[in-house]
């Protein structure tokens, strides 16, 4: 419940993939909050008690709904959508906020190390959202945000929800969290905004693929900036943004050569293997606790021919 919404967006009202020609699901006037209930990243597919066995059978032609499309009022190409990101609120189950992490085979940024399905199911107080427990070996810090948060594009047809895009989409932005201002570039008349695929916590480059998704009601407020002629999406942020994970310091590792995706992968795979080595964990529920709370960072870019990769994983996350 918001009580100062202008409107409310159920969750039955989103759509997969971007497409200019959507009928809007709401014409909105600048300045308008608004409250989306938005569904996790599969659309439902996934829940509390799911196995292995529903990864396995996941429908890829309903990943990433997004809730909308929005028509704000005067918003035309060259202008910026302003959105004001409000808050976030976990939708409970039973009274306890639902979140998923997979491996999902084909996906991710280390796919041809972990081709085999993995799945770990997430329970936590969606008031308080205290750190969530995976297993007896670590409890992740949370932040909430919208993974997916974009305006339609200006070529006509259906475009995969997947890729990010320069008006927005699939960013998977952690600092896109509450009190953060985005600017989006605008490409047709209204914008036709959308949100989903929120998380409540994930690892800058979210490297296995997969975050905590979680379905939350999103609270935003939609503005036009006009003339603001954004060639990508920028942001601002209310202060700042990794006080939740930097209390007890990093483990780092580090990939280096001439090619940065290299890098990443090697950065991320000696990660993997330092928690197995100290912590005893499985090498994939390593990876996937890379993903949702480790940090991919360039570390240097002008020394060539060699550029560094660096990976950040918070002790907090086993302290």
């Amino acid at each position: 419940m918001c009580k100062a919404c202008d409107y409310t967006i159920h969750g039955a009202q989103h759509h997969f993939g971007w497409d200019n020609s959507l009928p809007p699901a709401l014409r909105a006037e600048p300045g308008s909050t608004i409250l989306f209930h938005c569904q996790d990243s599969s659309a439902g597919q996934l829940g509390p008690s799911s196995t292995l066995a529903d990864v396995q059978a996941l429908d890829f032609g309903r990943i990433n709904p997004v809730s909308g499309p929005i028509f704000v009022e005067g918003a035309r190409p060259g202008d910026a959508l302003k959105v004001t990101i409000e808050s976030f609120t976990p939708q409970a189950f039973d009274g306890r906020g639902f979140g998923w992490t997979a491996n999902i085979p084909g996906f991710g940024l280390l796919a041809d190390q972990f081709p085999d399905p993995a799945l770990n199911v997430w329970s936590y107080d969606p008031a308080s959202l205290a750190p969530a427990l995976w297993g007896k070996e670590a409890r992740v810090p949370l932040k909430p945000f919208a993974g997916t948060i974009g305006n339609a594009p200006a070529e006509a047809g259906h475009h995969s929800v997947v890729p990010p895009r320069r008006v927005g989409g699939n960013l998977d932005i952690r600092d896109l969290a509450a009190g953060t201002t985005l600017y989006l570039p605008v490409e047709v008349e209204g914008a036709l905004f959308s949100v989903g695929d929120t998380h409540a916590a994930q690892g800058d480059g979210e490297v296995c693929g997969t975050a905590i998704e979680s379905p939350m009601d999103v609270v935003l407020t939609l503005d036009v900036v006009k003339g603001a002629n954004l060639k990508t999406p920028r942001f601002t942020t209310p202060g700042p943004v990794t006080r939740h994970l930097d209390a007890k310091g990093y483990e780092v590792t580090t990939g280096i050569g001439p090619d940065l995706m290299s890098g990443a992968r090697d950065a991320v795979s000696n990660m993997v293997d330092l928690l197995c080595a100290q912590r005893g964990i499985s090498a994939v529920d390593a990876y996937m606790l890379c993903s949702v709370c480790g940090d991919l960072r360039i570390s240097e870019i002008v020394d060539m021919p060699n550029w560094v990769v660096s990976f950040y994983f918070p002790r907090c996350v086993f302290e």
